[in-house]
């Protein structure tokens, strides 16, 4: 019926002009040097999958587990992953549309707005499913993109409508590959009936429901279909093939001449596949059962379990809800989007973020995994946020995978201490970074505490996951040890670590040490229960000593700043007031420690380490707020209108983390780093210092209504304002200094670093949590009852 309609719809439109014939396999190969896309997400989707005994499998109430991720920038379809979450299958989709002699690209010459498909009577988000729409900055034509996966198979869906506004226009599609995650490598071919492109075993084939007017494969620079309309609007070359030539390539289709005030409609599926065969047959599976039909499985708007049902799942979530400042549309697409994030391979497998930072001037010619990846302390944070939500089977997973990720005497290349969490692995538990973070170690026996307390785990699993992976960790945390994996062969004493979490120095960090005080504490919690006195003995008396020196191994009475009494970021030795120098990062040099100031010491209030109104909490705050300060080492910047400001920080100053603030350069283009460079304002920070806020009204044991709807005004609709239009949380936004880059940024506008970012999505569901609570969600009771003073 569809194909039908397709074609008497085409009966308003016009051929297109006359296309050259096959002139051959592309020549120019490899192509340009590849990249990969800007990183600012609108969209983020892949579908919904069901657990199988607390793993993905087939069969399950999801049927066949879809292992496809999609994203949107800029108006467009970029990194699409198959397989691995991690797996990058395609760079771009995007449309070129010929307007008299002018070629005009989506994304480059056009403006766009998102939005979900699917929304509840309330307008909140009801199934990652997207309506993204470009148009024409002279207002000539506009696109409409309805993008899905199909929760059956292995295919992304792609429906386009294109109008022609005030002129006939010409459309074709471009699709830029970047097989098996690089941008080199890739061979293709085309035919009218579908464009097609591999790297070994990684295959992919756009189908269209009809047929293109023409199809053209080419290196990217050189033969490509763009640069072939970039002569004089035509298509003057169609290449059917790569020939035995690889490298960066880009499959263009031909559509119809759309007249003016006509509309041409095309679905397109991208499926794919361990072979061209299975790809093509993924995609002509979706087709069969109908896009409609597609979709509604999807979004679980009919009889088939999808993202509607998840949400329905999560019980706490209209309690959160209750408490924003939007209705829950934020907390509705946040719920989403951490459960988006999640590998369909290993369950459990909590990733970063679904972008590759500043990925348009990073190099795609190797693989890369950008934000793609687990690190334990991102983990833990999206894990509580699912427990916040009322999801328990989720954080389940998590904690069953996390022995993926633990140093053991058998991990690969290993031959040093054990016990510690790798700093950074893919999904599989492939080793890529593995410097030595503590509050990495200390979190996993956080999250297992936490399950095991709420009733998730049982007195049987807890111990056997103590015995397995919670105690070599807490052991590591009493005696730490030398270091024997790839280049890392430091001893670790803790709870000096190796890098902070910022993962950029070592020393003590108030954050760290936090972490590590809670872990010791809850995990001698655990020992007694499990029947290992002793130990639970031993991990106190280390938690005892640790929360015992917090101020005088971090806390300075003669700094530089303020009055001089507030914690560092971070202290090189036991000495806070040596005025050590720490290590350059990022560009920047090194200053004296009592010189850099960040929010780290308040994960000392978050834990229970520290009371809200303890002295050397307080006294860091005026130090921390100071917006008086050079922009160099200014931590603190206010967004929004006079009378309703949000606070927004930096991860520190001095951070050069971030784009160049003197000549609007990405960060690290060609891997080098620049003196301008200049870390921005991290959302994430607003929640921890409303989460700060709230401990210090509990103070008294209760918080009053006044005293919530302070916070929600500041600190929930804070976070909310800097969600972009698809209502996803970045991990940076603008914060006004310097060149405002190509994008030119309006300050709190999420910059190319990476969105969504997870723990930023979490950080807003636990502050809705806590709010709902009247208490901060990640205390823990043993902490604060043991050392909070």
């Amino acid at each position: 019926m569809r194909l039908l309609a397709a074609a008497s719809a085409l009966a308003l439109l016009t051929a297109a002009p006359a296309l050259a014939q096959d002139v051959g396999p592309a020549p120019g190969a490899p192509g340009d040097a590849p990249t990969w896309v800007n990183a600012a997400k609108v969209g983020a989707g892949a579908s919904y999958e069901a657990y199988v005994d607390g793993q993905y499998r087939d069969g399950g109430p999801t049927g066949e587990v879809s292992k496809v991720w999609f994203s949107i920038a800029d108006g467009v379809l970029t990194e699409t992953m198959w397989g691995l979450i991690h797996e990058a299958q395609i760079k771009q989709m995007r449309l070129a549309v010929v307007v008299g002699d002018e070629v005009v690209v989506e994304g480059e010459g056009t403006d766009f707005t998102v939005d979900y498909l699917t929304r509840d009577d309330q307008g909140r988000p009801l199934s990652p499913s997207y309506r993204v729409t470009t148009r024409d900055r002279q207002g000539r034509f506009e696109i409409e993109k309805r993008l899905f996966t199909d929760p059956d198979g292995q295919a992304l869906v792609v429906r386009v409508e294109v109008r022609a506004l005030t002129a006939s226009v010409v459309p074709f599609v471009l699709l830029e590959p970047h097989m098996a995650n690089t941008g080199v490598g890739d061979a293709g071919r085309v035919t009218v009936d579908g464009l097609f492109a591999h790297e070994g075993a990684s295959h992919l084939a756009l189908i269209p429901d009809v047929p293109f007017t023409a199809a053209s494969v080419g290196f990217v620079g050189a033969s490509d279909g763009l640069t072939d309309l970039q002569d004089n609007g035509r298509m003057n070359r169609a290449h059917p093939t790569t020939g035995e030539a690889t490298g960066n390539i880009m499959l263009t289709g031909a559509l119809p001449r759309v007249r003016r005030g006509q509309t041409l409609r095309r679905d397109f599926v991208i499926g794919f596949g361990p072979d061209a065969g299975a790809a093509e047959g993924e995609a002509r599976d979706a087709h069969r059962a109908g896009l409609d039909q597609v979709q509604a499985a999807y979004d679980g708007t009919g009889a088939a379990v999808g993202w509607t049902d998840y949400l329905a799942s999560l019980d706490q979530l209209p309690r959160l809800a209750a408490q924003s400042g939007d209705g829950g549309k934020l907390a509705w697409a946040s719920a989403l989007m951490l459960k988006v994030q999640e590998d369909r391979t290993h369950a459990g497998a909590l990733i970063a973020s679904l972008s590759n930072p500043w990925g348009d001037t990073v190099d795609a010619t190797n693989p890369s995994t950008g934000y793609k990846a687990v690190w334990p302390r991102d983990f833990y944070q999206v894990a509580m946020a699912f427990l916040a939500l009322g999801d328990a089977e989720t954080p389940l997973a998590a904690f069953r995978y996390l022995p993926q990720v633990q140093v053991r005497a058998d991990t690969p290349g290993n031959s040093g201490a054990t016990g510690w969490f790798l700093q950074k692995t893919w999904v599989d538990g492939t080793i890529e970074w593995v410097g030595v973070q503590l509050d990495q170690t200390a979190m996993p026996i956080m999250l297992g505490w936490r399950l095991w307390k709420d009733g998730h785990l049982n007195d049987a699993q807890i111990a056997a996951a103590y015995r397995d992976m919670l105690k070599p960790a807490a052991d590591f945390l009493v005696d730490g040890g030398t270091v024997g994996i790839l280049w890392n062969d430091r001893t670790i004493t803790p709870p000096w670590t190796q890098q902070e979490r910022w993962e950029e120095q070592e020393g003590f960090s108030p954050s760290t040490t936090a972490a590590v005080i809670a872990g010791l504490t809850v995990a001698a919690d655990i020992a007694t229960a499990s029947g290992d006195p002793e130990s639970a003995a031993r991990y106190l008396a280390a938690a005892d000593d640790y929360a015992a020196k917090v101020e005088a191994r971090m806390f300075t009475t003669d700094g530089s700043l303020g009055d001089g009494d507030y914690f560092l970021r971070l202290s090189r030795n036991e000495d806070p007031n040596d005025k050590g120098t720490l290590g350059e990062n990022n560009g920047q040099p090194g200053l004296p420690e009592d010189r850099i100031i960040d929010g780290g010491f308040l994960e000392l209030v978050r834990y229970g380490v520290r009371r809200a109104d303890a002295p050397s909490i307080v006294a860091t705050l005026p130090e921390y707020d100071d917006q008086t300060r050079e922009d160099r080492l200014r931590v603190r910047y206010d967004f929004g209108p006079e009378g309703d400001r949000t606070p927004g920080y930096r991860r520190y100053g001095n951070d050069g983390y971030g784009e160049q603030a003197d000549t609007g350069g990405n960060y690290g283009v060609g891997g080098q780093m620049h003196a301008g460079q200049r870390g921005r304002v991290w959302p994430f920070f607003t929640g921890e210092r409303g989460h700060y806020e709230l401990a210090a009204a509990a103070l008294d044991g209760t918080v009053t209504e006044a005293e919530r709807a302070a916070i929600r005004q500041t600190y929930v609709r804070g976070m909310e304002r800097f969600a972009n239009a698809g209502l996803l949380l970045p991990e940076q936004v603008w914060d006004g200094v310097g060149d405002p880059t190509a994008h030119r940024y309006a300050p709190g506008e999420g910059t190319n670093s990476a969105t969504p970012l997870a723990w930023t999505h979490a950080e807003y569901l636990k502050l809705l949590r806590s709010l709902a609570d009247g208490a901060v969600w990640d205390r823990y009771a043993p902490v604060a009852e043991r050392h909070g003073r």
